[in-house]
Parts: structure tokens; sequence; C-alpha cells
């Protein structure tokens, strides 16, 4: 582990469903701050719902989940997980309104951060563009940007899911190394092998179940 900087992560018994469908099954798993997790495995293996799970955003989830050794519980709670997680969802959508990219990166909370990310990652000059014209690799670094600004406003995890599935090798190369060398702890979904060979720890997970691989 490189630094101590973000917030200790620690999963007790977790379960998560879709209907009757249980997708994830009793997981425990504890991330020092500032280690950064590979987690891999295969599609429909339960690591989206796990990832979401932490967001607070998966409601049909039982047992404890901590990040940085506070719960989830109450609203202040909720709104607190949201300020210290930072995420970068799966195939980001555009959404259904116009939001242009700027907007996407103000939403950081550290707009100024933000931009000089996306400046970093090539696509800066798209930022008055609408995030629906915007390529798949295009709007994945708009989200990595962002969420370099979370980092940036005070987030001490970040959760990523496919984040550099739309890039090319170059472009897969360089958000590795941007998410890798933040000050934070990182949960990433992944099948890159760049970024599993940057990560601390890989785990993989098999019909909702959790093993540690390395």
């Amino acid at each position: 582990m490189r630094d101590a900087a973000g917030l200790d992560l620690r999963l007790r018994g977790v379960a998560c469903r879709h209907g009757r469908l249980e997708a994830v099954a009793g997981v425990d798993l504890d991330v020092g701050a500032g280690e950064r997790v590979a987690l891999t495995g295969t599609n429909g293996s339960g690591k989206t719902t796990l990832l979401r799970a932490v967001l607070g955003l998966h409601r049909q989830a039982d047992g404890e989940i901590l990040v940085g050794g506070r719960g989830h519980r109450t609203a202040a709670e909720r709104s607190w997980r949201r300020r210290a997680c930072a995420w970068i969802p799966q195939r980001p959508a555009a959404g259904r309104f116009p939001l242009l990219a700027r907007e996407l990166l103000a939403s950081s909370g550290s707009p100024a951060q933000a931009a000089e990310a996306a400046d970093r990652l090539g696509v800066g000059a798209l930022a008055d563009r609408p995030l629906s014209s915007l390529s798949g690799g295009q709007l994945q670094r708009m989200h990595l940007a962002r969420a370099v600004g979370c980092v940036a406003a005070g987030a001490g995890v970040l959760l990523a899911d496919e984040p550099t599935a739309a890039l090319d090798f170059a472009g897969q190369e360089e958000a590795a190394e941007v998410l890798t060398t933040l000050p934070v702890t990182v949960v990433v979904v992944t099948h890159d092998r760049a970024m599993v060979a940057r990560c601390d720890r890989t785990l993989e997970m098999a019909a909702g179940q959790l093993r540690e691989v390395r």
C-alpha cells in the first residue's frame, strides 16, 4: 500500500437481491484506507450490485457496510456517503436531458480540478458539448475527470465499474495511471490487465461469492 489516504471499507454478511434472485451472498470484505482493489469476475456475478450496495444505491441489501466507520441508515449518513464516495458507472449514459459536459464536471464539487483532469485526459475542449454528442470513450473520460474532481472535493473512496471498457489500449493505460495514483481508496470492477496490475489486491466474484486471487 502506497499511502494511508482515503477511507477504509468494511463489509460484513452483505447479501443483495434482485427481486427473489440473490445476486450477492454473504460477502465479508475489509479494504484498508488508501488500498487499491481490483474486482474481477464474469458478467452477472454480482460485481456491479456489490458496488451499488456500498454506494447505498441498491435497496435490497442486507448486512453491514461501513465507509470510514460510518453506516448509511439515516438521511444524514446517506448524504455523507454520497459525498464520501466518488462513482464511475459502467457504460455511463448521456442522460435524458441535454446536459453539457462542463455541467457534469461541475457536479463533482470541484469544477476547476475536474476541468484540469479533462484537459489532461484530452477531452477538455469538449466541455461545451452536450454529453449526448460524445463518443463512448469521450464520455468515459469525462466521468473519470468528474471523479478526479470528486476526490479533490473531499471524497475518500472511488468506486469504478469498468472505467476503461470504451477506451483503446493507450487510453486504458492512461486511465489506469490516473485512477491508481489518486490519494483515495479505490475499488474497481475491471477486466483490464493494466488496471489489475496496478492494484494492490485482486478479488474475484462468482455466483455472488467473493474470493481473493492475489
